[in-house]
Order: structure tokens, then C-alpha cells, then sequence
């Protein structure tokens, strides 16, 4: 693959475009992912645009002229949720491939309809988060893919937070429509999920909103009242396919707790995986028995020192280059959108609802991209 790049534009340059900037571009130590050439950024306020660009040595343009760029094969989709699929039919319209941050839409329709027009258009999607490639996590796959645990028997995923008022300095998008605990930060932990596991088969759920107002406590706009629209405390089953049941809570109203973020329970031994936010983190065994300890795993895989925000767009580049699948594609973020959009579904109706959508497990990340390849 040595030389050969992709051609990509941002839409969208809030927050987390920093992340994903300082990681392609090769910032603040990182590596830098050169299979990725960014032509442009473009975000509906010009100054934001102007402002990222000028922060990091590129250009800004307007939405229309990034779409009309025939530079840029490959749009990173970076707006708010209630506007990812909008943008994402846009782009494939243009004829551009999409690579959305999460969740890929705020309903299952949505999501299916840009798969749809993707596939129409002989175009891919890709989705975060990819944080399920960081080095970390493959090792706990690699664990997972060993036979080690046994059969195993279900697990927990835990996040549970006072709430993002306390440090966003524009926190209104998570408690409106499209926001919400499990839609922000269920694809980080129902996505290493499925990377561990496999599909889901089915969701019971329980959930609650018991606040109907919340006020913002971080600056610029401390003291701001923000209706709340969403449930902010969401738990739960998840059933998989491979007969696996783990617990699962995702809240903005909670003070403190004691949960790790995942563990996985096997009939052999069990499994510490870290918190699926980050790419790294210390991944834990135990056997079974009163006199066993947790013992660390040496993490041997790469990508599990640093935030390689869009490494799934350098796998996604790569994959198109290569005509080989990527593995943060557009089937395993409808997968988990179903997933989430369930829990609303059960907790409404008092049900398990069935999930329908079929999903492979992503290949496991084998190699570097350091190398200019991934296995």
C-alpha cells in the first residue's frame, strides 16, 4: 500500500474533529495515518470551519464546494446526531463514500435508509466508534478467539455518569432527541460487544426519565436551563446469538458507582475489558476458584497507547484502495443502531424485542497500520 492515499474532507469541526485531525495528521506524538490526504473541512458555521482549518495547516470550504471537490473520495461525517444521515445522504449523492461519528442515525429507519442508497450507489459507510480496534480490545479478543474463558455465560457493560452539563460547553444535544446515554454512549460498549461476541438476538430493557429540565454547569453557557427530551437512565438484557446474556446500564443521572465498564463471565475464567471509550486500558484474567487473583494481560497488540480517533477511516481508506472489506462498516453500525433503538422499544411495550438485522464479527485487527497494511 506504500503511497497510495485517499482523498477525505471533514463535515463537521466541533469537538471531537481535534481527536480526529491529531490522529490522521500525526499531532501531539501520534503516528499519523498517511493513507489519509485531507483536502478540506467544511462545517455549516464558516467560522468553525475557518477556525479548525487554520489550527491545523488546511483548508476550509463550504459544504457545496467539498461535495463537488473530485479530490475527496471519502466524507467524515462529524455533525450532531439528528443530522448524520441527512449529511451522509448528501454525500452519497455526491457520489462520496461516508464515514459518520456515532451513532449512525437516531432510528433503525434512518440507519437502513442510508445503507440503502449506499448500496444503491455502489458506495460504503462506515461508522464509529473504532475504538473497538484499539490495541486493548483486540486483545481481548484475541483472548475471547482463544477458547480461554470457556463457554461463556453472559457479562456486564456499565456507564453511568452525573451527566455532560458538568464539562461540554454545548451540552443541549444530549438530552434532546437523538441524545441520551444509550444512543452517545451504548455504540462505544454494544459495538466491542458484538466485536467480542458476535450479534445480538434479543433486548429487554427498563428505563426513565426523571428530571424534565437540566442546567448546564460548565461554561460558556453556565446557568442555561436545557429541556430534557430522552430517558437518562437506560438498563437492560442483551441476548447474543451465541447464548451469551449481559447486563447492561447506560445513565446520565448517576453520582458515582464502583462497575468497571465490561467484564465477560466464562465458565473457565473471566474477563476485565477496558472502558470502550479508549483504544487502550489494562485487560484482566481470573480463574475459577476462592484462591485465584486478577492477573494482567500484556497487551501485544497495536494502537493501545494514544486516541486513534479514525483509525476506522484509515481501515475504511484502506479497505477501498485494497477492494477488501472494513471493519467499522456501515452493516455493524445498523446492527448496533437496532440494538439501541430496541432498549426504547422493551422498556415501552414491557417486551424482548427480536433483532433483526444480521451482522458479521469484524475481522480481528492483525497488523499495523504503521506498516501500511492491516491483516
Amino acid at each position: 500500500m506504500s503511497g497510495k492515499r485517499l482523498g477525505i474532507g471533514f463535515i463537521g469541526t466541533g469537538n471531537i474533529s481535534s481527536a480526529y485531525l491529531k490522529a490522521i495528521l500525526g499531532k501531539d506524538g501520534m503516528p499519523g495515518f498517511g493513507v489519509l490526504d485531507v483536502k478540506g473541512l467544511a462545517d455549516m458555521k464558516a467560522e468553525a470551519a475557518s477556525a479548525r482549518a487554520s489550527e491545523f495547516g488546511l483548508k476550509s470550504m463550504t459544504v457545496d464546494q467539498l461535495l463537488a471537490d473530485p479530490e475527496i473520495d471519502l466524507v467524515v461525517n462529524l455533525t450532531i446526531p439528528r443530522a448524520h444521515v441527512e449529511v451522509g445522504l448528501r454525500c452519497i449523492a455526491a457520489g462520496k463514500h461516508v464515514y459518520s461519528e456515532k451513532p449512525l442515525g437516531i432510528t433503525y429507519a434512518e440507519g437502513r435508509k442510508l445503507l440503502d442508497a449506499a448500496n444503491a450507489a455502489g458506495r460504503r459507510i462506515g461508522s464509529a466508534p473504532d475504538t473497538f480496534l484499539g490495541g486493548s480490545h483486540q486483545q481481548a479478543r484475541a483472548v475471547v478467539d482463544s477458547g480461554a474463558l470457556g463457554t461463556i455465560v453472559g457479562g456486564t457493560a456499565f456507564f453511568q455518569c452525573p451527566g455532560h452539563e458538568s464539562w461540554h460547553p454545548d451540552p443541549a444535544f444530549y438530552y434532546d432527541i437523538g441524545g441520551g446515554p444509550m444512543l452517545d454512549m451504548g455504540p462505544y460498549y454494544i459495538t466491542d460487544l458484538v466485536n467480542l461476541l458476535g450479534p445480538v438476538a434479543r433486548v429487554s430493557a427498563m428505563s426513565s426519565r426523571l428530571r424534565t429540565e437540566r442546567t448546564v454547569t460548565s461554561e460558556p453557557k453556565k446557568g442555561q436551563v436545557m429541556p430534557v427530551h430522552v430517558d437518562t437512565h437506560v438498563t437492560g438484557s442483551l441476548g447474543f446469538a451465541n447464548g451469551a446474556v449481559v447486563q447492561i446500564g447506560m445513565s446520565f443521572d448517576v453520582a458515582a458507582h464502583k462497575h468497571v465498564p465490561l467484564e465477560l463471565y466464562g465458565t473457565e475464567q473471566s474477563l476485565i475489558v477496558p472502558d470502550p471509550n479508549f483504544f487502550g486500558g489494562e485487560v484482566e484474567l481470573r480463574k475459577r476458584g476462592r484462591d485465584e487473583n486478577w492477573t494482567p494481560v500484556q497487551v501485544e497488540q497495536p494502537y493501545a497507547e494514544g486516541n486513534f480517533r479514525s483509525l476506522g477511516v484509515a481501515d475504511m481508506a484502506l479497505g477501498i484502495l485494497e477492494n477488501r472489506p472494513h471493519r467499522a462498516n456501515g452493516d455493524l453500525a445498523l446492527h448496533v443502531l437496532e440494538v439501541m433503538e430496541a432498549f426504547e422499544h422493551a422498556s415501552r411495550d414491557g417486551r424482548t424485542v427480536e433483532i433483526k438485522t444480521p451482522v458479521e464479527r469484524p475481522a480481528p485487527l492483525a497488523e499495523s497500520l504503521r506498516d501500511g497494511k492491516l491483516g
